[in-house]
C-alpha cells in the first residue's frame, strides 16, 4: 500500500532552486533512508512533505491524500521529529505525552501507556525531562510522534547525540514499527547505521534525487566478485584465472557468475580443499553514496 508520493517536488527561495523535480515513494512496512550531503535539501524536502514550509511546485500525496488540497486528512495520520524532538524540559516524560494528547481525538490513557512501552521510557516516564539523556529524549520525541498511530513516519536526522547503545535501541525500535505497517522516511549522516535496518535508499544531491532503489540493489557493483575462505590459498592458485587475485594467506577473490562460482567451488570441493565462507563482495551505503552523489556525506 502506498502510503507516500512525491511527484515533481520544486522549491525556490527567490532566484535559488532549493529542490529540483523531487520524487519518491513509500509504501507499507517501508523504511527509507534520506541520505545526501550537508545543503542537498532534505531538511528542506521534508518540511515541504509535512507542510511545514510551502513548496512552489508539485504534488505530495499521504495516505491518498493531496497536502494542497485535504491537508487536515493528509497529516491526521503522519507522526515527525524534524530536527530535534520539540519537548518541555521542566515536565516530566508522561506530562509531555499527556499534553500532546489532547491536541488529538480520543487519545486514551491506554494508548499513552502503549507507546511508553513501546519505547522503553517505563521506568522513567515520571521523571522530568531535563533528566534524560539525549537517547531518552529522542525515544519521548518518537512516543509523542507515534500516539496518533501514524501510518507515516518521518525522522530528520534521529540519532544525533546519541550513544551506541542509543542508536542500537532506536534501530530495534524503528524495525518493529515497521513491521506493524508504518512506512518510515528517516534523514541521518549515520550511514554504515542506516544500512543495518533500511530497505530503501533514496539519494539527494543539489537538490536533486540522484537515485531511489532497494539498499540491495544501491550496493551492487558491475563485477561479479566473490570472496572465499579456505585453509590456505597455495592450494588454490593453479585454479584461478588472471582476473582472479589472492588477498591473503585464507581468502582470495575470483570474478565468475553465480553458475560458474558454484562448479568453481564444487571443483575445490572435489580437490579436497576446505571452504570455509563464499561471499559476494557489494559496496557499502557510503561507498555506493560516495560513488552515485560524487562527494563525502558531510
Amino acid at each position: 500500500m502506498n502510503i507516500l508520493k512525491v511527484e515533481n517536488l520544486c522549491k525556490k527561495i527567490g532566484k535559488k532552486e532549493i529542490l529540483n523535480n523531487v520524487n519518491l515513494e513509500i509504501n507499507s512496512g517501508d523504511i527509507m533512508a534520506f541520505i545526501g550531503p550537508n545543503g542537498a535539501g532534505k531538511t528542506t524536502a521534508i518540511k515541504c512533505i509535512l507542510g511545514l514550509q510551502k513548496m512552489t511546485s508539485g504534488k505530495v500525496t499521504i495516505n491518498g491524500h493531496d497536502i494542497k488540497k485535504d491537508f487536515v486528512s493528509a497529516i491526521e495520520h503522519v507522526g515527525c521529529i524534524v530536527e530535534s524532538p520539540d519537548v518541555y524540559l521542566y515536565l516530566t516524560g508522561y506530562e509531555n505525552l499527556k499534553l500532546q494528547a489532547s491536541l488529538y481525538k480520543d487519545i486514551k490513557e491506554e494508548e499513552i501507556m502503549r507507546v511508553i512501552k513501546l519505547v522503553g521510557l517505563r521506568d522513567c516516564i515520571h521523571e522530568k525531562v531535563s533528566k534524560y539523556s539525549l537517547g531518552m529524549r529522542e525515544r519521548l520525541g518518537i512516543a509523542i510522534a507515534l500516539l496518533n498511530y501514524p501510518k507515516l513516519l518521518i525522522l530528520d536526522e534521529p540519532t544525533n547525540g546519541l550513544d551506541p547503545e542509543g542508536i542500537k535501541d532506536l534501530r530495534k525500535l524503528l524495525v518493529n514499527i515497521a513491521k506493524s505497517g508504518t512506512g518510515i522516511l528517516i534523514s541521518s549522516h549515520n550511514l554504515s547505521e542506516l544500512e543495518s535496518f533500511c530497505n530503501k535508499v533514496c539519494i539527494i544531491s543539489n537538490g536533486k534525487i540522484i537515485e531511489t532503489n532497494n539498499i540491495s540493489e544501491i550496493k551492487k557493483i558491475d563485477e561479479n566478485k566473490y570472496i572465499i575462505k579456505v585453509d590456505d590459498t597455495n592450494l588454490v592458485k593453479k585454479f584461478l584465472n588472471k582476473e582472479d587475485s589472492i588477498l591473503d594467506k585464507n581468502y582470495f577473490m575470483v570474478i565468475k557468475d553465480e553458475k560458474d562460482v558454484a562448479k568453481f567451488i564444487k571443483l575445490l570441493v572435489n580437490k579436497n580443499i576446505n571452504i570455509y565462507e563464499v561471499k559476494k563482495e557489494t559496496l557499502s551505503l557510503e561507498e555506493a553514496f560516495i560513488n552515485k552523489a560524487g562527494g563525502k556525506n558531510g
